[in-house]
């Protein structure tokens, strides 16, 4: 059983995860136009850390 404090911090995890990784996914589309090997690399890692931050939204669905 998970107490209040852990569902707090999955909580506040889970909003810093999803927007970080849509801004840096953001950033990434930004920059296309300057350097396209940065920008995929923003992309990916965005959409990898906002892909975590969805994920924890399931994990703390289940917690009791």
């Amino acid at each position: 059983m998970a107490t209040e404090i852990n569902k707090l911090r999955v909580e506040r995890l889970v909003w810093i995860l999803v927007y970080g990784g849509l801004l840096t996914l953001v950033l990434g589309m930004f920059l296309q136009r300057y350097d396209r090997l940065l920008a995929d690399i923003f992309q990916i890692c965005g959409t990898i850390v906002a892909g975590a931050g969805a994920l924890l939204i399931w994990v703390r669905s289940r917690m009791k």
